[in-house]
């Protein structure tokens, strides 16, 4: 196992991490900004407003979200299964 090898299977594991939580992440942030907005214009100063919103989009999105993301996961996988039959 060389240097280059593990470089890259940590680059190809954190772009699979970003690549799969983006979608909730992405819609966590727009609803987020959407409340704030909405606080900022009503004065509205509730720190647990914007909680159960985001934790309902997180899990659409999950819901949602949820093949696309196992494939990706899946291609992963079977790519570390693939580098590590070149290892052996």
């Amino acid at each position: 196992m060389t240097q280059e090898f593990v470089i890259s299977v940590s680059q190809s594991a954190v772009y699979t991490v970003l690549l799969v939580s983006a979608p909730m992440l992405g819609l966590a942030l727009i609803v987020g900004l959407i409340i704030g907005i909405f606080q900022a214009v009503t004065s509205i100063n509730e720190m647990t407003l914007t909680f159960i919103p985001k934790i309902i989009v997180v899990i659409v999105a999950v819901v949602i979200f949820a093949p696309w993301m196992m494939k990706i996961m899946l291609t992963f996988t079977l790519e570390i299964f693939d580098w590590m039959i070149l290892i052996w």
